[in-house]
């Protein structure tokens, strides 16, 4: 088995390492970065990708996208130190069949990897049970409001991007950035840019 860790802690790529030692039938990659991750995948196809939530480049949530878009039938696992039900929620709204907190017993990610490269899908039990009991919260998060490029535009505008910057960081039209703000707005209901940046500050999303 074949198994891509994108994340930019060392210590994380690490303890996945240490996980799987034991077993000399699983390969571990790694990438630091979003667009180091996709390369990777592309390379060499692993089994199943473990994707950090906040990546240095973009979210895990456009990675994810990203390796959809050329692999329908990726697997993935995120892992996220975020444990608010609505990152799990729209995990699993996108397809990622695995979500495990950061917090949560490492060997809680080996038992993801594995039931995932098996076509099952897995959420912390413990992260399951409170978001099962979330659910009016959950619906009122911006989160689960937005498609993956709106949350990555929405995080680089909370990071102090100007449409212009935004637009030339993905590789998109100056004329996408400003409708999508637009857009955004109106979901998120913000008045104005301002607004924008605290929405995506008080989500996190601003890293």
């Amino acid at each position: 088995m074949r198994v891509l860790i994108v994340d930019d802690h060392p210590v994380v790529v690490i303890g996945c390492r240490a996980l799987f030692e034991s077993d000399p039938s699983v390969e571990i990659l790694e990438a630091s970065d979003a667009k180091d991750g996709h390369r990777t995948y592309l390379q060499k196809h692993p089994d199943v990708t473990v994707v950090d939530a906040r990546l240095p480049d973009v979210t895990g949530f456009e990675l994810a996208r990203r390796i959809r878009r050329d692999d329908p039938a990726a697997k993935i696992v995120m892992l996220s130190v975020s444990e608010d039900p609505a990152f799990v929620v729209r995990a699993v709204e996108m397809g990622i069949q695995g979500y495990v907190s950061k917090s949560d017993d490492p060997r809680l990610l080996a038992t993801a990897i594995r039931k995932v490269a098996a076509g099952e899908r897995f959420v912390s039990p413990r992260l399951a049970e409170t978001t099962t009991f979330a659910g009016a919260a959950v619906k009122a998060s911006p989160l689960t409001q937005m498609s993956p490029r709106e949350l990555e535009i929405l995080r680089l505008l909370g990071r102090g991007g100007r449409i212009s910057e935004v637009a030339s960081e993905l590789g998109i039209s100056y004329k996408t950035v400003a409708n999508t703000t637009s857009v955004l707005k109106s979901k998120l209901g913000a008045k104005n840019h301002s607004d924008l940046v605290r929405i995506a500050v008080e989500i996190d999303l601003h890293r």
